[in-house]
Formats: C-alpha cells, structure tokens, sequence
C-alpha cells in the first residue's frame, strides 16, 4: 500500500556496527562529467550512508539520469545472520510497487483488442457480485471503484499466512458494500488489484506470473525480476526485518499468493532501472497508453502510478510495503531521471531517502536532521502561527505557544516542539519532519505544508481559529 508518514515518533534501532557497511559504484556519465554533477553524487553518497546511520535504512539504491547510472549503492545487509550484503543484484519484495506492473499489463491487454478499460468487470469475470456492476477496469486502475480494501478488514494478520487463489482473495471482500459509488471518489484499495489480477488471468488465458514474464521481463531482459513464493529457491533474496525494542527482528511470515498483483513481485535496482528505460523510453506501450498511465484522475492517482508535483517539477512514482520490506521509484520525465530505493527493514526511510535522492538528482538541495540549526524567533512572530491547520477533514495540526516554544500537535497524537530554522520555517525533532507557513498577499500566515516521508502535504488555516 501507498506509505503515509504523519509524525510516527519511532525510528528504526539499527543493528551495531552496521552504519560502516556501504558499497558504491558511482559512474560518470563521461570523460567531461561537470564539477556539479560529480558533486551531486558525493552529496547522494553522503545522505544514503546519513540515512543507514540516523534511521536504519538497509538496502539498495540507484539514481540514473538519461540512462546513465549516477550512483549505485547497498547498505546494510541481504540476510543479517550471515552478513551478506545488500547490493543491485539483491532481489527484494517489491510491494505495491507491483501496481504499475499490473496496471500495464492491462493496457497491453486494452492495445491488443482483449479489454476495454471502460468496460465492466463482468465482462472478464461474469460471477462478480451485483454490487460491482458499474465498476470498470479504468476505476479499479485508479482507486476509484469504492470495493474495500480487504488489508484493512479485522481478520488480514490472521489470514494472511495462508496461501489463497485469486478466487478465494476476492471471496474476502466481495460481498462487502461498496464504500461509495464508483467513480465518485479515491480510496486506496488492495482489492483493486487483486480483481485485476483475475481480469488479466481472464482475458489472457495465462496466469499472472506468466503474463508478466512473458510480456514485460522477458522483453526487457529483466531476469532477476518475478512473482515472489517463499517455497521457490531464489538467488540472492534478501530477508525481510522489522524493528524490535532490542534492533532488528526477522519479519512476520506471509505467503506471497496473498499480495497478488497489488504488491506480490521482487526485483532488483538493476533490474527496475531496465523497466524505468524500457516503460518511459516507449518499449512496452503506446504514447497514448503511457499517456493514460501517468495522468492522475484523483488525488494525483492515474493508473498504478502517482504524478505529483514535487520541488517545481511532476514526479511520476510509487512506493511499496509489504512485510519486511518498503521500496520507492520515482521517474522524473523533463529531466529523464530516475531514483529506485528498495529496503529490506519496516521503516518509512525509502520514503526519505527516494524523496531526498529525487530532489539532488536534479541539482537540489537536501538538508539532513542532523545537519538541522535552530534560530530564535521573537514571542510576537511565533503568536502568527497559532491556530488549526487542517490536512483532511479528520485530521489537523493545532499550533500554539507553550512555556515559550512553540508546540504541534496532531489529530491524537502528543504535543511536540517546533524549532525555527528561518522565519516561517519549523522543523521536528521527535521525527524526520518540517512545516513551513504560508502567507496570504497582505502577509498573513494563512496554511501550512506538512513535509514528511517525501511528501509535501498542504494544510489550510481554520478561519478564527
């Protein structure tokens, strides 16, 4: 599922004498590589390691622009008992990192005349409940056919160890009530996924596994990527780890068949950079059909890829959580950059670091926690900040001035200090966030921006409040 960061106060323990261990290929793009471009990688170099030593993060990275490869880098360790090392060749669980896989897949489909994205499921799946009769492929691509999400129903933990067909995943949530009529709104829903993945098996004639090797790897000579099963054996995959009171614990157990096409693949930095080049260099699909693909419908959502703004410019991206691992890739198309962070430990760090990595690949800045400096603000500047700042309808940050600091506090959740590090800039020290103000044209502070995990999340000020 999509990862959403708003201030989790734990940070991941990190394993003793594990910050050393990081191995880099760094390969410029030509004899007259620029100063500035061999900067940004010594820069790049320098967060991922930041990164492995304030928060844990253990995995592989790598940032290319135009097809060539700035930085390539593991940290930490594929398997922690016997100390391998994570590198490009690591296969990890990918997550719904997996959605952008399912969703062109469908599209190749639609290009070969076998569906029609606005068609109804029953066309493909005639035994589908009445309740789905107007859900269409397009809504079930964009989180916008209202069937729930069944990771989030009570009995998930519990039945998640088990293996299961795709008829008996949609057997779950089925004959569940749809959340609201399709089309009418975004709700990111797993179950989406696993009903395209039917879809796909359906006008295919071949399972998911096989469609995906057939028509995707295989075209891009992506052999180290696949659909993941515990019982297989698999060369070079690293384990998954969560995080214990004491470090690093190995991962809850959960049999692969359950992700489905929402988050069952693995794959490698090597490998995924092959599908960057080949997706967006026009290899697998129609102009048109990459058009449908990365243009948000709702909530920046298209079709199994998000296209947000993000420091001046649209990302095009996705991340991923799946027991033991997170990953993150983002593709920027002015610049023809791409960043892939895959993680072996339960931790929002990929976030961070594909956030952070994203922003210096195209000659910005990036400013580490512990490279933060506080300043003093006069008690009459900190008085303009108090107020309500609503992110969603059920969730808001409250400002206000406390034995004179100034405080956050989060719908449920504890106050926590504020530090200026210039006029209308905060950060948090109990996490790895920051909230700058925004003023209105006659200077008045009238919203926020929540920036956590790679995201920017705009907050607009209660009036009166």
């Amino acid at each position: 599922m999509i990862a959403q960061a708003l201030f989790r106060s734990a940070r991941p323990a990190r394993a003793a004498g594990e910050c050393g261990l990081l191995v880099i290929a760094v390969l410029a793009s030509s004899a007259a590589t620029t100063p500035a471009l061999a900067q940004d990688t010594a820069r790049m170099a320098q967060v991922v390691s930041a990164r492995a030593a304030e928060d844990g993060f253990s995995g592989a990275v790598l940032v290319a622009r135009d097809g060539q490869v700035l930085l390539d880098a593991g940290q930490g360790f594929a398997n922690r008992e016997w100390r391998v090392p994570n590198d490009g060749d690591t296969k990890f669980r990918l997550g719904s990192l997996t959605k952008q896989f399912t969703a062109v897949a469908i599209l190749l489909l639609q290009e070969r005349g076998r569906l029609d994205l606005d068609g109804p499921v029953k066309t493909w799946l005639p035994d589908a409940p009445p309740a789905w009769d107007a859900v269409t492929v397009r809504q079930l691509l964009s989180h916008t056919a209202g069937i729930a999400d069944f990771t989030r129903m009570e009995d998930y933990e519990a039945r998640k160890t088990a293996p299961a067909t795709t008829d008996q995943l949609m057997a779950r949530f089925r004959d569940q009530p749809l959340r609201f009529t399709p089309g009418e709104r975004f709700d990111y829903s797993n179950s989406n996924y696993v009903v395209l993945t039917a879809i796909i098996e359906a006008a295919s004639g071949q399972s998911y596994a096989d469609f995906m090797d057939a028509n995707l790897f295989r075209p891009l000579d992506m052999t180290d990527s696949g659909y993941d099963r515990h019982d297989a054996i698999l060369a070079r995959r690293a384990s998954g780890y969560a995080v214990g009171a004491d470090g690093p614990v190995n991962a809850d157990f959960i049999d692969m068949s359950v992700p489905s096409g929402a988050g069952g693949l693995y794959s490698t930095t090597h490998d995924l950079l092959k599908w960057e080049q080949g997706l967006f260099g026009g290899r697998l699909l129609t102009p048109q059909s990459l058009a449908l693909l990365t243009t948000p419908i709702r909530s920046g959502y298209g079709l199994g890829l998000l296209a947000t703004p993000a420091d001046g410019r649209t990302l095009v991206w996705h991340n991923g959580a799946v027991d033991g691992f997170r990953s993150y890739m983002a593709y920027d198309p002015a610049a023809r950059t791409a960043v892939i962070v895959l993680g072996n430990q339960e931790s929002d760090v990929a976030d961070k670091l594909g956030a952070d990595l994203a922003t210096l690949s195209v000659g910005g800045s990036v400013t580490l926690p512990s490279e933060r400096r506080a300043i003093a603000l006069a008690p009459g500047k900190l008085r303009e900040y108090e107020g309500v700042y609503e992110l969603a309808p059920t969730f808001a940050l409250t400002v206000f001035i406390r034995d004179g600091g100034l405080k956050v506090q989060a719908t449920g959740q504890a106050p926590a200090d504020l530090s200026a590090e210039s006029e209308d800039a905060f950060y948090l020290t109990i996490v790895d966030a920051r909230i700058t103000f925004t003023r209105d044209a006659h200077g008045v502070v009238d919203g926020a921006v929540l920036h956590q995990g790679g995201r920017d999340m705009p907050a607009r000020r209660r009036p009166g409040a």
